[in-house]
């Protein structure tokens, strides 16, 4: 489980973003550290190294031209190892989506965005924390499972199950706050909690198509913006006045 130093004062949400980057695995971030190998196994096991090979080489390259030997190069073992611990490349797919959902849950569940006390502010904290570890090359910010549906989704049903359990599984941690913010609000409309929910996950991944087609991160920081004005919007704030809160309850 990844931790990750929480206090209840930090300066800015800017500054709680590069405090947690400190602590981000991977999943997002891939960094120039060694990879694994057989001569450094405190590394992790071979299964492990192959999965974080999976969630690295396949957001770079994607799930159909990543081959089992691009994986087993870059988690430093070999083809006996990758068929000891996967049947299939289809089978790495499905345990490399469950990675994912594993280590970003631990990653999300200790951000700095559940800090605040009002339920709305922490829905446009969340959106905050999003954009804001938007950044570096665009295998590095994108998202695994969100890459794999979109090559998957029709040829390899398990492991487009997978990915839709990682994402929606996602957008789930994010109703209760967004039905507090409702109720304390007394908000009537015609959506609910999980539409809202998984509209947010719509928008982050539409956001990362938009990037990839580009090379520009921009593009996806533009979608997140587009996407705390529409939340507020809903909830009838002013422009800017939930992320104010969230700013001086920081401080």
């Amino acid at each position: 489980m990844f931790q990750v130093r929480r206090r209840r004062h930090l300066a800015s949400p800017q500054q709680a973003i590069l405090e947690i980057i400190d602590y981000i695995p991977t999943v997002w971030y891939a960094s120039n550290i060694p990879r694994p190998t057989k001569k450094s196994p405190e590394r992790g096991d071979a299964r492990t190294r192959l999965l974080e090979a999976a969630r690295d080489v396949i957001r770079r390259k994607g799930f159909a031209a990543t081959s089992v030997d691009d994986l087993c190069q870059s988690a430093g073992v070999t083809k006996g190892a990758f068929f000891h611990h996967f049947k299939t490349k289809d089978a790495l797919g499905v345990a490399a989506a469950n990675f994912w959902a594993e280590t970003t849950s631990a990653l999300f569940a200790s951000a700095p965005y559940h800090e605040p006390d009002d339920p709305l502010d922490r829905v446009l904290a969340y959106l905050d924390f999003r954009k804001g570890i938007i950044g570096g090359e665009t295998f590095e910010y994108t998202c695994l499972v969100g890459t794999m549906t979109q090559e998957v989704h029709d040829s390899a049903p398990a492991i487009r199950d997978a990915c839709a359990a990682s994402i929606f599984g996602h957008a789930a941690t994010l109703e209760a706050d967004i039905e507090a913010a409702r109720k304390q609000r007394n908000i009537a409309a015609d959506w609910t909690a999980e539409s809202l929910a998984r509209h947010t996950q719509a928008v982050l991944q539409g956001g990362f198509i938009l990037a990839k087609a580009t090379g520009d991160p921009d593009l996806a920081r533009e979608s997140v913006d587009h996407l705390i004005r529409y939340v507020r919007g809903l909830f009838g704030v002013e422009q800017n006045t939930s992320e104010t809160s969230y700013k001086e309850k920081s401080k």
